[in-house]
């Protein structure tokens, strides 16, 4: 019988002696005594006959036995003790025999006297120990690791289920060729990676890589986040990870995964701002400790996953601790192409579904998206009671993954109008301007996000370079819509405003960031790269109020001279801007190939 088992039957045990003693002092003696219970006057009327033959006084009773007689047995019965101060001087003439016992006590006059104070605060101790052990009632286990250990095996995930990883994959193998095959690194020297950081952006894979290294390699796998460290009281970080690298020691080879490490894992220079955060501190310290403490090739291997590497302690990241950081970008066209085809391997498409398409259109998509878009295709399938999912699905699903969910409210007549000539403006601007990506598609239906309508343009190919000209002509594109209402309303509109931001951040970027300013020199302004919670130039102080000016001019500059390249484009096609508009408020949508049909036919205003 295991542990398990025979606290199992201890608890019934004690169950069953608590149920036996409530029933015998709750239920069997107060049914007894009713049915014995006599009146007093009975009791003296006895006693005066000679029919008793023995009392025991009780203190709230009186129990007397009455004498056999013929046709009865001797019987035992009880009366409720009354203030009767002849009562001795009646037994002792009656020569009856009698004597007395003190009360005792019921265990439901025990529990009230005893038990029932002390459970509230019974119940305060264990709900609190709960909270700090996180599901335990033992204040020990605050300082037990929250990891979660899942064998290799059991996690289900290879590498074959991960895509457009590239490189980080490669790079990974031999952490796992050496978890599985120690001695044929030992023999040339070589030894294991301490650690391995996966940094990247937000949805492109770093945990799934991290299960797919654990997966493959067949060892066990402690998983949890860095925040699972943190708690309220002092000390318990640096214990929880002094416990986790002992479980990891016992289970070696193995693989330890800290997720968001971000989160006690920030330059002490940073956490110890307003007074500073010992704890953290002291958690961070201790971490550095055990991973620089293991002994070489000692068979476990800690990874970690941030989004945020340039916060980052400079200590926890130097060779001896993270030895090798694995950079997860964004998928190339040939990985998204891998992703679709992972995620839509058992889904039933129709033959007119063309991922290669899809890849090449999807530009900047993490695998988290277009893992998204291939579930949102499918639900939009089942939407429409098909048995297959067809490409119109798809490029459903990329408009409510870019633009939001559609929304049915209706616009308007007025409003119509002028979203139209917005969304046109931005989309001919585009269309007529070199080095711009090919528009897509066009609406004015609403969207979740806010937005009146929208115009998507899908790049070609991956961009990893972008010159001056192509940023200024994206620039012109974003006021294209400003420009349209200008010139056919003579006013612009709040439904400009988020085009203004987007186009201000990139001109503020082109002067402070990337140097792209005559007046101003290829210096850069903007404040130093990873500084935490700090961006633009209201962080450097060393800037005089000359330059800070002169930075500003020039953004100004750069935006009008941005709005006055989309105010000449549409002037000049003019006739393709009313058309475009009346076209797109009748239809509400108008894709690419139908704008460049519309307007290559209409002539150019002089």
């Amino acid at each position: 019988m295991d542990k398990k088992q025979r606290n199992f039957s201890t608890w019934y045990f004690l169950i069953a002696i608590l149920a036996v003693w409530f029933f015998n002092d709750l239920i069997y003696k107060p049914f007894i005594i009713r049915e014995t219970e006599v009146s007093y006057n009975v009791f003296l009327q006895d006693l005066a006959e000679n029919k008793i033959n023995e009392v025991i006084l009780t203190g709230d009773r009186i129990v007397f036995t009455l004498k056999a007689t013929e046709n009865q047995k001797e019987t035992v019965a009880n009366v409720v003790a009354v203030n009767d101060p002849k009562l001795v001087e009646r037994l002792t003439a009656a020569g009856v025999a009698f004597s007395a016992q003190a009360p005792t006590k019921s265990l439901l006059s025990t529990l009230l006297g005893w038990i029932l104070p002390l459970l509230p605060l019974a119940l305060i101790w264990y709900f609190l120990f709960k909270r700090m052990g996180g599901g335990g009632a033992n204040a020990m286990s605050l300082g037990k690791s929250k990891a979660h250990e899942i064998q290799g095996e059991m996690i289900g995930v290879k590498f074959r289920d991960v895509g457009g990883v590239g490189e980080a994959e490669v790079e990974l193998r031999e952490i796992i060729e050496y978890l599985k095959n120690p001695n044929k690194f030992s023999q040339m020297g070589a030894r294991l990676p301490k650690g391995v950081l996966l940094a990247g952006s937000p949805g492109t894979g770093k945990t799934l890589l991290a299960k797919a290294t654990a997966g493959e390699a067949g060892v066990p796998f402690f998983f949890l986040t860095g925040s699972s460290f943190v708690e309220m009281f002092v000390g318990v970080g640096a214990a929880r990870v002094r416990d986790l690298f002992q479980q990891a020691q016992q289970k070696a080879p193995c693989i330890i995964f800290i997720d968001e490490i971000d989160a006690i894992g920030q330059a002490r220079t940073s956490v110890g701002r307003l007074g500073g955060n010992s704890e953290q501190e002291n958690t961070l310290n201790q971490l550095l400790a055990e991973m620089d403490g293991f002994k070489a090739n000692s068979g476990v291997v800690i990874m970690a996953a941030t989004n945020r590497p340039e916060i980052l302690d400079q200590a926890l990241i130097r060779p001896g601790r993270f030895d090798r950081q694995i950079q997860v970008t964004l998928p190339t066209e040939p990985g998204r192409l891998e992703i679709l085809n992972i995620h839509t391997r058992n889904m039933p498409l129709s033959p007119d579904v063309d991922l290669e398409r899809l890849a090449k259109i999807t530009a900047g998509f993490s695998g988290a998206e277009l893992a998204n878009i291939a579930n949102e295709a499918s639900l939009l399938a089942i939407r429409r009671a098909s048995n297959t999912i067809a490409m119109a699905d798809f490029d459903l699903a990329i408009e409510r993954v870019v633009a939001g969910l559609q929304r049915k409210t209706p616009l308007s007549d007025d409003i119509r109008t002028k979203v139209a000539y917005h969304e046109v403006g931005h989309a001919l601007t585009a269309y007529y301007l070199p080095g711009t990506d090919p528009v897509h598609k066009i609406s004015i239906i609403p969207t979740a996000k806010g937005a009146l309508g929208y115009t998507m343009q899908m790049p070609e190919e991956d961009r990893y370079l972008i010159g001056e000209n192509e940023l200024k002509a994206r620039m012109a594109v974003m006021l294209g819509g400003r420009a349209a209402e200008l010139i056919i309303f003579a006013e612009a509109s709040t439904g400009a405003s988020n085009d203004l931001q987007r186009a201000t951040e990139m001109a503020r970027r082109m002067v402070t960031e990337f140097g792209m300013s005559s007046k101003l020199g290829p210096v850069r302004y903007a404040a130093a790269a990873g500084a935490y919670l700090q961006s633009g130039i209201s962080s450097r102080e060393d800037l005089s109020p000359a330059t800070v000016a002169c930075i500003d001019e020039e953004i100004h500059r750069l935006l009008e001279d941005a709005q006055k390249t989309a105010h000449h484009i549409l002037t000049e096609h003019l006739e393709g801007l009313h058309a475009a508009a009346r076209f797109l408020k009748d239809k509400e949508v108008i894709s690419g190939d139908q704008l460049a049909a519309l307007v290559s036919t209409l002539p150019v205003s002089s």
